[in-house]
């Protein structure tokens, strides 16, 4: 199929009006695809944002828990809505900052696409399977950068895909600068590691401005919007339990007061940066979030109880229906197949073939919603008993 272009007179009109936008165009790649070549109507990190956007693990965002599982409830968070609300506080402190906000927004909108169902609850027990069957560990920051990089190969740009796999927003810092020597080949090396040194994911830092951006806008977005979820899902009682210092309690205040000490000390700057009292009090106040909402028993009953169970029945009979090629089974029919297919238009090789079962499994679980994965748990195990999913009028 022939794309159509821009006539040059029209892009010389558009450059002469925006002169910025000719040194935007061209970054690194896994490789030149000649309908993919990044032009003034569409630069990379536009194309980047269109094709995570277009990713069909993208849609699913919708029923994928940001924290509290089984809640029949329009107003708790789902990863949908943090994942608008990174992109938002991302490219608001971007503007100003004068960074690009197209790859700042691409990074945002990609960071949790590889996330599993049930929140960190999930993650924490499909990484426990993980490290049981492959030795290698799970973290939705590196699935992420598979599920873009690898299932799909998108072929997206090396700082959408750095600033993704760098974006761990549950280790703060106080300063962030970025290493801007970093190439595909130091992101592959990066990405092996992490998976078999956890601790050596903690670690990663950002090859730009922007994923630096990104992941501090991971955590202005959730520590306020948690604890009014937490109020919601009657888990607290109230957000004035916590402390107040310079952040402020409550959501509004906690992401502007963080977003105008950003900006104030990283403007201009090769770094971007809290003040040492900002700083201690973004510790605190994720301490806080760990003491009264994550740990607290209302959610860690439901991982204990549930979620690590269920998991490791659907993950150990996915493995066995793979292994003895039952092709009637949903790894097959669910996952297998549709990423055959959706493959088979790029003309990449075989994702059975170039996977281990292990692997597969991982990916097919990390890519169900929780409904999904409710739902397939309770034909699989009919007489298994399940949570109950607290309604609107509990």
């Amino acid at each position: 199929m022939q794309y159509k272009s821009l006539s040059e007179s029209t892009q010389k009109k558009i450059i002469e009006k925006n002169p910025s936008l000719k040194g935007n165009l061209y970054c690194p790649q896994r490789r030149r695809n000649d309908h993919d070549v990044a032009n003034l109507w569409r630069p990379a990190f536009v194309r980047d944002c269109e094709k995570i956007i277009h990713c069909p693990y993208y849609n699913r965002y919708s029923d994928k828990t940001q924290v509290f599982s089984f809640y029949k409830n329009d107003d708790i968070s789902h990863r949908s809505l943090h994942v608008q609300l990174v992109s938002r506080i991302a490219r608001n402190i971007s503007s100003l900052l004068g960074l690009s906000c197209d790859l700042t927004e691409a990074i945002a909108l990609g960071h949790d696409i590889g996330h599993p169902p049930f929140g960190h609850a999930g993650e924490a027990c499909l990484n426990e399977l993980s490290k049981e069957s492959t030795g290698r560990a799970f973290m939705h920051n590196l699935h992420s950068v598979r599920v873009l990089d690898k299932i799909f190969d998108y072929n997206i740009s090396f700082e959408t895909l750095d600033g993704i796999l760098c974006h761990n927003g549950e280790l703060p810092l106080g300063k962030y600068v970025p290493d801007t020597t970093k190439t595909f080949e130091q992101l592959d090396c990066e990405i092996a590691s992490s998976y078999t040194d956890p601790a050596f994911s903690s670690k990663l830092i950002p090859a730009t401005l922007e994923g630096c951006v990104v992941r501090i806008s991971d955590l202005i977005a959730y520590i306020g919007k948690d604890r009014q979820d937490a109020v919601r899902a009657k888990v607290i009682d109230s957000d004035d339990i916590f402390n107040e210092g310079n952040l402020g309690k409550f959501n509004a205040a906690i992401i502007n007061n963080l977003i105008v000490n950003v900006v104030e000390n990283s403007f201009n700057k090769p770094y971007i940066m809290l003040d040492s009292e900002y700083y201690d009090d973004l510790k605190l106040a994720m301490h806080e979030n760990y003491k009264y909402i994550y740990r607290s028993v209302a959610v860690k009953s439901v991982q204990d109880e549930y979620i690590r169970p269920m998991y490791s029945k659907l993950y150990h009979k996915l493995l066995s229906d793979l292994k003895s090629g039952d092709t009637n089974s949903y790894i097959f029919r669910h996952h297998i197949n549709y990423i055959t297919k959706i493959r088979s238009y790029y003309n990449k090789s075989s994702y059975l073939e170039e996977n281990c079962p292990e692997d597969i499994v991982i990916d097919y679980i990390a890519s169900m919603t929780d409904d999904y994965f409710s739902d397939l748990y309770a034909h699989l195990f009919p007489d298994s008993q399940m949570p109950e999913y607290k309604s609107y009028f509990q």
